[in-house]
């Protein structure tokens, strides 16, 4: 960050805000008032939080907010919010040009405006910096992806492991639902200190809708789809991995159209390196399909083929900026992005097949090193 950089005003919880905790690296469930103004860092915080944010947050000055308030008190002001305090340390400063998030609270925002304040929005990124990750940061996201791939090897194994009984996928007398398979996975993942949330384990029919999260029993020899994509709870960084499984034998089209999207998939990761445009990988995999004879459109009132991104990025949220997608973005070295391709036809079949790659100079590095399978016998 430069002196010149524009002033900068967060008012939130970094719980809650990305931006917020890239900032100041400091984790809190409840609002703060984060600053930086002729590049230096500033927190103002509550007593409750005040000497924890001086001994870790990652910023160059920490102020009491009750301190401000005992100088409104004292001025005739009874009950100062966030705003009167904000508002007394900029007259301080002799600041009245502020950029703020998108997502920044109304009430606050039209409080300052009211007050004479000139606030500017920028779209994410917000930090640009934020999106090239730096060594420190690509080590946590594997270090993520590591627990992914155990808690996903211990679903296959136990679908390795199971029978099949008219048609169920049975293990040690019971049905194996998606539930079941999401408990596994998210107990492995709580074991290695990562939470996840809407794990996704859908079959059949179920998977062909990208963001159904899977329920009841699962079905041999019809497609499983598999999205895992926890946070790291010490890190705070997210991974994300997909990989999708037949228990059983598939049918020859569910073969031809699981080999398309993992053809498409390798293609589109050998075409990221710095300064490839993400919406051409995606028209690329589109391009490849459309010659395979998938067409994407709505068929039969529901939208089938590949109707969604092939890849966004990964870090402190599990989507961050850039985009391979139909809007598209350019990559730069240090991004850390999946790729994501699928196909999905009910009277088929789905497959979505996903890692994650580090972009660099000359191409990428591949952070997943999971097994693409798609039969389990």
């Amino acid at each position: 960050m430069m002196a010149n950089d524009p002033d900068v005003l967060i008012i939130a919880a970094s719980e809650t805000n990305s931006n917020l905790y890239y900032a100041t690296r400091f984790l809190a469930p409840d609002p703060f008032i984060f600053l930086r103004i002729k590049g230096e860092r500033i927190l103002i915080m509550s007593d409750l939080e005040v000497d924890r944010a001086r001994a870790t947050a990652t910023v160059d000055t920490v102020l009491s907010y009750s301190e401000y308030e005992e100088r409104l008190r004292r001025r005739g002001v009874t009950s100062a919010g966030a705003v009167d305090i904000v508002d007394e340390f900029l007259k301080e400063r002799g600041v009245a040009r502020l950029l703020v998030p998108e997502n920044f609270g109304f009430e606050h925002a039209r409080q300052l405006q009211e007050r004479g304040y000139e606030l500017s929005t920028k779209r994410e990124p917000f930090f640009e910096e934020r999106a090239i990750k730096t060594e420190k940061e690509v080590r946590a996201i594997e270090a993520t992806q590591r627990a992914v791939e155990l808690a996903v090897q211990r679903a296959i194994d136990l679908l390795r492991a199971a029978s099949v009984k008219d048609g169920l996928i049975v293990h040690e007398g019971r049905p194996v639902t998606s539930e079941r398979i999401k408990k596994l996975i998210n107990v492995a993942l709580m074991e290695q200190d990562c939470v996840a949330q809407h794990t996704i384990i859908a079959g059949g029919i179920q998977a062909c809708d990208p963001h159904n999260e899977g329920a009841g029993p699962l079905r041999a020899n019809e497609p499983i789809v598999m999205d895992v994509f926890p946070r790291n709870m010490t890190t705070r960084y997210f991974a994300d991995m997909s990989r999708t499984v037949v228990k059983g034998r598939a049918t020859r089209e569910m073969k031809r159209l699981y080999d398309t999207v993992l053809a498409a998939q390798e293609e589109a990761i050998a075409s990221v390196r710095d300064a490839a445009d993400g919406q051409t990988i995606h028209s690329e995999v589109l391009r490849r399909f459309e010659q395979a004879g998938y067409k994407t459109g709505l068929i039969n009132g529901r939208m089938q083929g590949f109707f969604h991104g092939t890849g966004h990025g990964v870090g402190i949220d599990i989507h961050e900026m850039p985009r391979i997608s139909k809007s598209g973005s350019r990559l730069q070295t240090g991004h850390v992005v999946t790729v994501e391709p699928g196909l999905y036809y009910p009277d088929i079949g789905a497959a979505r097949i996903e890692d994650m790659v580090l972009v660099t100079d000359d191409g990428c590095r591949n952070l997943t090193s999971f097994l693409k399978v798609l039969e389990i016998d």
